[in-house]
């Protein structure tokens, strides 16, 4: 049993390591299957790496392959721009080598050239091949000839002549030439080159400048206002025994002082303009309104007594008391009229410098006369109307005085007659003319006293009664004469006219190392007059008729001399003034006169609506000519 037992587990234990190796063999098997597996597995990736790394390296190649290409393009590239940047530096070297043998050659050919290169004008006018001498003479004789012309000047049917020698014009035709002369050698070889051949390929014009005393031409276009049709007229007011008269300013036109002054200037220049005048630009101005308080502060006095004292001189004179009711004034300005009186307020003081006598007044301070012709009963009427307004005025320490308060306006009610000013260039008859001749000598009186000058303008033409620098033209409502009493002391005015003799004296008290006064006058420039003919049937033929004498333009400069015991201590310049020239007016016949055995009698009517025939006609021309000159001014100024 024990056996059995044994061999049963005997057979069993074989069994079992039966099954085990069997088991074992199988795992063995399934290890190698595994086994195998993975080798396949492992060999499939190798090959899939190696297949991989070969596609890797293909594309890796092409990559390559590309940035190869790519690098090459660059290389290919940079090499061109060498090359095109090596082809063009020799190309510029090339081009100054050849430009600079240009130049050379070029400027050796000018190198000898003396004269003014070739298309250039000055002012248009063409210098080309001239020596800078010619150039200077040329352009001289031709603007000289242009300074010697008459410029005319209208305004509606106002005509004046302007010499352009009476505002000292002068020409910069040395500027000009010099300027012209170193076209193509102020700079270096090359642009000196190229300015010569940029003037073959465009001409070059040099402007020539000019120069005038633009304050004289101002003067002259005041003086000119003051005479235009329709001119303004200020407001004004002067003292009429006890009234205080206000004169209402007029609205009308001046001067466009600018404008005039760039037509001038542009006629200057012009030597070629063929204009036979120029149009006066003028502007719409109003009148300053009427100032009834100003008027008032400047009027008002209190009522003073006259007195003086010896020791220390002092002249005390009386002093009448005005005033006036400004409410009512106003009251009466609101009416339209062109003067208004004031009714004055007047207090007279007890005591006056006629009654204490001369003594206030010891000595002559400074004395003119001038002399009028009697025969001219009209003209003397009026300087007898101004001497008297003047004469008597008393003037305090530091005071102004004006010749237009005092005299008052020239008016037909105030007495003032027609007689003989200065108009459009011409002597004419005009209210109140030759009073001027009482505010030039009174001018003389102040200045030989030593006393201020505030305000004084000399006439448009040289006065017969006075020398050039000498006269104080004034015209109401637009130039006044003023003066002050710059002395210690008051002074007095002495005016009388008689005999045909204008005399005014300034009385006062001489002070210690009082100056003796004295004129200089220097004529710097004589501007000859123009000869104008008119036409005139009424003549024969060749017959001629002085309408008007002419007289030469000058500029002049006064001094004031001062004497202390014969020597001089002071000179000063008093003015610089400018006469224009006034035109010779000739008439001149062009009616033949037929010879026979009777007179031919010609019909007076018919000759006469000729005449008028004609001048309407020419008349028609003129005004025609003026339009279209208009139209050409109008265009310029555009």
């Amino acid at each position: 049993m024990k056996e059995k037992l044994n061999i049963s587990k005997n057979s069993k234990k074989q069994n079992d390591e039966v099954k085990i190796t069997k088991k074992i063999k199988s795992q063995n098997n399934k290890n190698k299957l595994i086994k195998k597996e993975k080798e396949i597995n492992n060999k499939e990736k190798i090959e899939k790496k190696e297949i991989k790394s070969k596609l890797n390296k293909k594309t890796e190649n092409k990559v390559n392959k590309n940035e190869d290409y790519k690098d090459y393009e660059k290389v290919l590239e940079k090499s061109n721009k060498r090359k095109k940047k090596i082809m063009t530096i020799i190309g510029i070297v090339i081009g100054i080598i050849l430009l600079c043998i240009f130049c050379i050659i070029f400027s050796l050919i000018n190198m000898g050239n003396t004269k003014i290169y070739s298309n250039i004008t000055i002012q248009g006018i063409d210098v080309s091949g001239m020596t800078q001498e010619e150039a200077k003479q040329a352009l001289e004789e031709l603007f000289e000839n242009k300074s010697q012309h008459d410029i005319l000047l209208t305004y509606q049917e106002y005509e004046t002549n302007l010499n352009p020698k009476i505002i000292e014009i002068t020409y910069d035709i040395n500027k000009a030439v010099d300027e012209a002369y170193l076209v193509g050698r102020k700079g270096n070889i090359v642009s000196n080159n190229f300015s010569i051949l940029g003037t073959l390929i465009r001409k070059k014009n040099i402007p020539v400048n000019v120069n005038i005393n633009e304050e004289a031409l101002k003067n002259i276009m005041t003086e000119i206002s003051k005479n235009l049709p329709g001119t303004i007229i200020e407001s004004g007011y002067y003292i009429e025994e006890n009234n205080l008269i206000i004169t209402k300013g007029k609205e009308g036109i001046i001067v466009n002082e600018q404008e005039c002054i760039n037509k001038i200037y542009e006629e200057l220049q012009d030597i070629d303009n063929k204009k036979e005048f120029i149009e006066i630009s003028v502007t719409n101005q109003k009148p300053q309104e009427v100032n009834l308080e100003k008027i008032k502060e400047e009027v008002y006095k209190e009522a003073q007594n006259a007195y003086f004292i010896k020791e220390p001189f002092e002249v005390h004179p009386e002093v009448n008391g005005i005033d006036f009711d400004l409410e009512k004034a106003k009251e009466i300005l609101k009416e339209e009229k062109e003067e208004y009186i004031i009714p004055l307020i007047i207090t007279k003081p007890e005591i006056t410098l006629e009654k204490i006598g001369s003594e206030a007044f010891p000595d002559v301070l400074g004395s003119y006369t001038t002399r009028y012709d009697m025969s001219n009963e009209d003209r003397t009427t009026n300087l007898q109307l101004a001497v008297n307004k003047i004469n008597g005025t008393i003037l305090l320490a530091n005071q102004e005085f004006s010749y237009n308060t005092t005299v008052g306006e020239r008016t037909i009610a105030a007495g003032y007659r027609e007689a003989k000013v200065y108009e459009n260039g011409q002597v004419v008859d005009g209210l109140g003319g030759g009073i001027c001749q009482i505010s030039s000598t009174l001018y003389n009186a102040v200045v030989l006293a030593n006393l201020e000058i505030t305000q004084r303008r000399n006439h448009q033409f040289v006065t017969s009664y006075l020398p050039a620098g000498r006269d104080a033209t004034v015209v109401y409502g637009s130039q006044d004469f003023k003066f002050k009493n710059t002395r210690k002391y008051p002074i007095k005015i002495n005016a009388s006219i008689n005999n045909g003799v204008a005399k005014i004296e300034i009385n006062g008290l001489k002070q210690e190392n009082e100056s003796e006064i004295s004129f200089e006058t220097h004529t710097i420039s004589t501007i000859p007059f123009s000869v104008k003919y008119i036409d005139d049937n009424n003549l024969d033929e060749g017959q001629e008729k002085i309408e008007q004498k002419g007289v030469n333009g000058i500029v002049t400069e006064t001094y004031k001399i001062e004497r202390v015991n014969g020597n001089i201590v002071a000179k000063t310049l008093l003015s610089k003034d400018t006469y224009n020239c006034m035109q010779r007016v000739i008439k001149r016949g062009k009616r033949t006169v037929e010879t026979s055995a009777e007179p031919v009698k010609e019909d007076n009517k018919e000759a006469k609506d000729k005449k008028q025939e004609k001048d309407a006609k020419d008349k028609t021309q003129k005004e025609d000519k003026k339009k279209e000159q208009k139209k050409k001014d109008n265009k310029n100024i555009v």
